[in-house]
């Protein structure tokens, strides 16, 4: 069976964190909450909106409207402050003529992902796009994954490419190990925890580790 590696967007793919950074700061001041500095609001890029929100102080019966007021900022502006990382084409070209199968397994909501990888012209390079809803009913990594997986039927010989923890424990759900990426939004030691198989330190490393 050709190998089946599911990427993360966010932090792994492209470095979309000014754009999501500004738009959750922009929904933190319609509260009046404080906005940390930037390093601390690395935390939205990643997981559920709602979820990291409520961490920031949103109560939880607001949770759902903050996430409205940050796409008021991130649908026409934030989405696309955003850029590949240097590298990423070429690891995805290699891949793919390897004979692997791509996918991308993303809490941010699907058509926003299609819609930044086709801006980039990356879109081609995956065999299925996977996101989250709008509405919420889908937005955790393995919720995306399971999401995934009734669209390909069980996947052998796979292994995801994240940058975060919750990738590493959304991927373990479905008994895929992942690689971690030190690039992205996350941590080494909180991706370590999660139990990633590895940590790449660049692109390259990271298309070793994925041939293998």
């Amino acid at each position: 069976m050709p190998k089946a590696i599911l990427f993360d967007l966010d932090g792994t793919i492209t470095d979309s964190g000014v754009g999501i950074i500004k738009s959750a700061a922009y929904a933190l001041e319609y509260y009046g909450l404080p906005v940390p500095d930037a390093r601390t609001m690395r935390a939205f890029v990643g997981p559920p909106l709602r979820d990291t929100f409520l961490k920031f102080g949103v109560p939880a019966e607001s949770c759902d409207e903050a996430v409205e007021k940050y796409r008021e900022h991130y649908i026409p502006i934030g989405i696309y402050e955003n850029f590949p990382y240097p590298g990423i084409e070429n690891l995805l070209a290699n891949l793919k003529e390897q004979g692997c199968k791509l996918y991308i397994a993303t809490s941010k909501p699907e058509w926003m992902a299609v819609d930044v990888l086709t801006r980039f012209h990356l879109e081609g390079y995956f065999d299925i796009i996977a996101g989250a809803t709008m509405d919420g009913t889908r937005d955790t990594k393995s919720d995306v994954i399971a999401y995934l997986l009734a669209q390909t039927g069980s996947i052998s010989n796979a292994v995801m490419g994240g940058d975060t923890a919750f990738d590493v424990i959304g991927a373990a759900a479905h008994n895929i190990p992942c690689i971690g990426v030190s690039w992205g939004y996350g941590t080494v030691a909180e991706m370590q925890k999660a139990g990633a198989l590895s940590i790449a330190e660049t692109v390259p490393e990271l298309l070793n580790m994925l041939a293998e």
